[in-house]
């Protein structure tokens, strides 16, 4: 029976990775350790944490000796590592809550893998998830690829970056079993609203203002949050160690056609005039170091392990939207922060 360690697995995609493993991979043990920050939210998985082979821990990875001692306790056989501040704007405010958690975490967890699995690499693997973020801003044209040379631009990009080069030389210093993965920008269920979409669903559903940085020119490639949690159980279980795998949705958007869509899908789920949520659109000014374009090339994990994703954009934003209209309950619970009383009432209470 394999033992998994998700970190971060209260999160927006670590939420859909557990699930996906829980499910899908009944004789394995999943073991969700979180922090249960702001974004961590253990009602994103009210669906399979009563199920024998799910384990949640609260636990946080800037912490040495927890995680240490919690290897030596479970001896996990492998780890996907999703645990990270990720907001770029919180980054510019805050960089040293970046660093300790996205570079100082990202340690520990290796320091960790290194010293329980000594001696016993076959079969263990490391894989981090990281971010299409740490190679930079492309013009108009061209793509980033796994070797694309690293060019971050804000501190959360930086301390991606720092870790993903902190997991390669422990791969090559110590032989550590590794995978890394790069992603495009993810949408989708149970995202919470600091980010674009889910902020402007919300914004939209209370006839709010739309902050559109700059001319809203900005290109980002996106990705629904199911298909990137099926690529990372296919490079977990298929990807040959020590290799790198970008993964992106084939689905390039201006920030401003992006939400134009946004306001259209809005309208017509809520009954409102056509153009109507439009109008919520204000334009502010652009985040310090903001990245004209990312556009990844995912050709190298389409080839060698069969991954596509499964929808294009329009598709999943319908389906996206409807989540939230149909969920209001849990984004009122997130906007209000009453969804941290699930872990008092699941783990503490009882």
């Amino acid at each position: 029976m394999k033992k998994i360690l998700v970190t971060g697995g209260a999160g927006f995609i670590g939420s859909h990775v557990v699930r996906l493993f829980v499910n899908k991979y009944p004789d394995y043990q999943i073991y969700n350790l979180d922090k249960l920050t702001y974004a961590g939210n253990l009602e994103n998985l009210r669906d399979v944490d009563q199920k024998p082979n799910y384990n949640f821990i609260k636990g946080d990875i800037i912490d040495g000796d927890f995680i240490i001692n919690l290897f030596k306790k479970e001896q996990f056989d492998g780890v996907i590592h999703l645990a990270a501040e990720s907001h770029v704007d919180r980054s510019i405010a805050n960089p040293m809550e970046f660093i300790m958690a996205n570079i100082v975490g990202t340690v520990n967890l290796l320091n960790a893998a290194k010293h329980i699995w000594k001696d016993h690499f076959k079969d263990k693997l490391f894989y981090h998830v990281s971010t299409d973020e740490v190679y930079g801003s492309l013009g108009d044209t061209g793509f980033f690829y796994e070797d694309t040379p690293y060019d971050p631009h804000s501190p959360y990009s930086a301390s991606k970056a720092s870790s993903d080069h902190l997991v390669r030389a422990y791969h090559d210093t110590y032989g550590l079993p590794m995978l890394i993965s790069n992603c495009s920008n993810n949408y989708g269920p149970n995202q919470f609203p600091e980010k674009l979409i889910p902020l402007f669903i919300n914004n939209i559903r209370h006839n709010k203002p739309l902050p559109v940085y700059g001319k809203g020119e900005n290109v980002r490639d996106w990705l629904y949050v199911e298909d990137h949690a099926v690529a990372i159980d296919i490079i977990f279980h298929k990807g040959p160690v020590g290799e790198t795998f970008n993964i992106g949705g084939h689905n390039e958007w201006k920030n401003i056609d992006l939400i134009k869509v946004l306001c259209r899908v809005m309208d017509e789920k809520l009954g409102r005039a056509k153009g109507e949520s439009e109008k919520l659109i204000t334009y502010v000014t652009d985040r310090a170091g903001h990245d004209l374009r990312y556009a990844i090339d995912s050709s190298k994990l389409q080839k060698q392990l069969g991954w596509e994703p499964s929808l294009q954009f329009e598709e999943g934003i319908e389906k996206t939207v409807d989540w939230y209209i149909e969920n209001q309950a849990w984004l009122d619970n997130v906007t209000s922060g009453n969804y941290q009383k699930y872990y008092e009432e699941m783990y503490l209470n009882r």
